[in-house]
C-alpha cells in the first residue's frame, strides 16, 4: 500500500505520465547520464589540489556540492539534467586565478561566491535577459572554444605529451616514458569509445589507464571502499572580504560570464532533446533551471568547489529516455554513493585523466561551426578569444583582448550603432582592469 502511495506521488510530483515516461526510464536515465559525467569525481580534486586543497575534502565537496546540485534541479525545475564543479572553469580557478595571479584558493572561493550571487540576481531579474543579448553570438560561442583550448593544453601538459623547451617554448613530450604512453593511450581510447557510441567512454578511459598503472606497478591499489574522507579542510573555507577588491573584478566577471554562457547553451539544448520546447519556440520551466543552476554554485563554494554547472552529458540520459527531474534525483544519489569510493578517486593519477581532458577539450571545439565567417568585425575578435585563452594560460585576459578588440573593430568600421551595451560595459570593465590593475 505505501509503495502504491509513493510511486503515485512520484508519478504527480514529476507529471511523468504527461512528459511520456516512467520511473524506470527515469532511473535508467539517471545511470546513463551518471555514467557520463563521473569522470568529474576524478578529475575535479586533481585540480583543485593542484591550487592548494586537501584531495580528500575535495574529493568530498564535488560529490556533495554535485548531488544537492541534481536534487535543486530535479526538485524545483523538474528538469532532467545534471550538474557538478565545471570544466574549464575549475582549470581558470586553479591555474589562473590561484596559479599565475597568486590569490589563494579562499579568495578564488570568494570570487566564484559573488560570482554565483550575480549569477542569482540575473536569473531572477531580467538582466539575464539583457546579458544574453547583449553579448554577440561569435564571443559567446568563443568563449567555449577557448575554454576547450585551454583544458586541452592542460591535459597535454599534465600527460606529457607537451613539454616545455627552452628553445621553442614547448615540444612534443618523450613517448618512451610509460606515463605520457598511458596518457596517449587514453585519450585514443575515450575517442573510439566515444565514434562507437559507448555509453560512459571517458569513464571507461580513465579506469583502464589506472588499472594498466596498477598492474604495471605504477600504483599502489589500497582499496576500492571506505568511509568519506574529512571535508573539513575545505568546508566554508572561502574568503569573500578577501575577494571583495577591484584587482578581482575581471575574474568575477570572468567566472560569472563564462558560467553563465555555457549553463544557457547546455540548458537550451537538452531541453530541444527532452521535448522541452513549447509551441513558441520557448523552453518550458527554463527560468526554474537557471534559478537552480546559478543557485547550486554559490551552494558549492561552501562545500570548497568552483562554479557548479549544468552538464551536456545529460543529453546522454535525455537519449535514453529521461524527461523530467527524477533523472537529476538519480544522478544526485549517485553522486552520494559515489563517497564511498574515494580509495579509488585517491589513486587515479594525472596521466589518467589526461586524455579525457583532451577528449573534453576537443567536444567544446564543436561549437566554432556557428561563428560568423563572413564578417571580420565579428570574427577576428571570436578567433582573438579563442587563441589568446591558452596561450595566455587565462580565461579572464583571453576573453578580455577579444572584447577589446570587438569594440575597436566595430568603431572602425560600422561605428557606435552595432555595439550593443553588454559589450561596452565590459570592454570598459576590462580597459580598465589593464590599465589600473594590471
Amino acid at each position: 500500500m505505501i509503495n502504491l502511495i509513493s510511486m503515485k506521488f512520484i508519478e504527480d510530483y514529476f507529471q511523468l505520465k504527461s512528459h511520456g515516461t516512467t520511473v524506470s526510464k527515469e532511473l535508467m536515465a539517471g545511470l546513463t547520464t551518471f555514467i557520463t559525467m563521473a569522470y568529474i569525481i576524478f578529475v575535479n580534486p586533481q585540480m583543485m589540489a593542484a591550487s592548494g586543497m586537501d584531495p580528500g575534502a575535495s574529493f568530498v565537496g564535488t560529490c556533495l556540492a554535485a548531488a544537492i546540485a541534481c536534487f535543486a534541479m530535479g526538485l524545483y525545475a523538474n528538469w532532467p539534467v545534471g550538474l557538478a564543479p565545471g570544466m574549464g572553469l575549475n582549470a581558470f580557478f586553479t591555474y589562473t586565478v590561484v596559479g599565475e595571479m597568486g590569490y589563494s584558493w579562499e579568495i578564488a572561493l570568494g570570487a566564484v561566491f559573488l560570482a554565483g550571487v550575480l549569477f542569482v540576481i540575473m536569473s531572477v531579474t531580467p538582466l539575464r535577459r539583457w546579458m544574453l543579448d547583449s553579448i554577440p553570438l561569435n564571443l559567446r560561442v568563443a568563449m567555449g572554444a577557448g575554454v576547450g583550448l585551454f583544458i586541452g593544453f592542460i591535459g597535454l601538459r599534465n600527460g606529457g605529451i607537451i613539454i616545455s623547451n627552452d628553445a621553442t617554448f614547448l615540444s612534443l613530450g618523450d613517448f618512451s616514458q610509460t606515463e605520457t604512453l598511458l596518457a596517449a593511450l587514453g585519450f585514443l581510447l575515450i575517442s573510439m569509445l566515444a565514434v562507437r557510441k559507448v555509453t560512459g567512454a571517458i569513464i571507461i578511459g580513465v579506469m583502464t589507464v589506472t588499472f594498466i598503472g596498477v598492474f604495471l606497478g605504477l600504483i599502489q591499489l589500497n582499496g576500492l571502499i571506505s568511509m568519506p574522507p574529512e571535508i573539513a579542510p575545505t568546508f566554508m573555507k572561502l574568503d569573500i572580504m578577501g575577494a571583495l577588491d577591484l584587482a578581482m573584478i575581471s575574474i568575477i566577471m570572468s567566472f560569472l560570464f563564462v558560467n553563465l554562457f555555457d549553463t544557457a547553451g547546455t540548458l537550451l539544448g537538452v531541453a530541444n532533446r527532452a521535448n522541452l520546447i513549447d509551441e513558441s519556440g520557448n523552453a518550458e520551466g527554463l527560468d526554474g533551471a537557471l534559478k537552480a543552476d546559478s543557485t547550486s554554485s554559490v551552494i558549492g563554494t561552501v562545500f570548497g568547489c568552483s562554479p557548479v554547472t549544468s552538464y551536456v552529458e545529460s543529453s546522454a540520459g535525455v537519449e535514453a529516455g529521461g524527461r523530467t527531474g527524477l533523472t537529476a534525483i538519480t544522478v544526485g544519489l549517485l553522486f552520494l554513493i559515489a563517497l564511498f569510493f574515494s580509495p579509488l578517486a585517491a589513486i587515479v593519477p594525472a596521466y589518467a585523466t589526461a586524455g579525457a581532458l583532451i577528449y573534453v577539450a576537443i567536444l567544446m571545439l564543436g561549437g566554432m561551426d556557428r561563428l560568423n565567417w563572413s564578417d571580420s568585425t565579428e570574427l577576428l575578435p571570436a578567433l582573438i578569444i579563442i587563441v589568446m585563452i591558452p596561450l595566455t594560460f587565462s580565461i579572464a585576459n583571453g576573453i578580455a583582448l577579444g572584447f577589446i578588440a570587438y569594440v575597436a573593430l566595430k568603431m572602425a568600421t560600422s561605428g557606435f550603432k552595432e555595439i550593443s551595451s553588454g559589450a561596452w560595459f565590459l570592454t570598459l570593465v576590462f580597459l580598465s582592469k589593464f590599465i589600473f590593475l594590471a
